[in-house]
């Protein structure tokens, strides 16, 4: 069991079929659930699952709905990003990594993130803080 931070394969081969709509006005909804560090998340991950994500007071199963950023191009790459941060208010609970997925489609998998050492919150806020946009740091980059 682990958490491999990493693009989903599906997800790219998804981008490929015009799938996923990143989009801040009209786009889709993606969301981030928040996992233990017993979970396997991995490149092979495909939906959303409810296999080893937390639970906690003040969290919900499914996580919390991100507010895209809209799509951009720099130095030939192209930038998806959620805006910065990402909170989960008021939660007890600990957490190793997350996984992002698409609620509009099927819940499809988007990418895992292991956030590095479990983090425990007892009635605290937990900040998902996400890069800047640019070609070296945006949480997706396609080259």
């Amino acid at each position: 069991m682990a958490i491999v931070q990493t693009p989903c394969t599906s997800f790219k081969r998804e981008l490929g079929q015009a799938i996923h709509n990143f989009d801040a006005v009209g786009g889709d909804t993606f969301k981030i659930a928040l996992y233990y560090s017993t979970a396997t998340l991995d490149a092979n991950t495909t939906v959303y699952t409810t296999a080893g994500e937390v639970v906690g007071t003040g969290y919900t199963a499914g996580g919390l709905t991100l507010v895209n950023v809209p799509p951009s191009i720099s130095s030939g790459k192209a930038l998806f990003s959620f805006v910065s941060p990402a909170t989960f208010t008021g939660v007890t609970l600990t957490c190793r990594g997350g996984l992002i997925y698409n609620s509009t489609k099927a819940n499809k998998a988007v990418c895992v993130l292991d956030f590095g050492e479990e983090f425990t919150a007892l009635g605290q806020n937990i900040n998902i803080t996400f890069p800047s946009v640019a070609p070296t740091s945006a949480i997706l980059r396609i080259a």
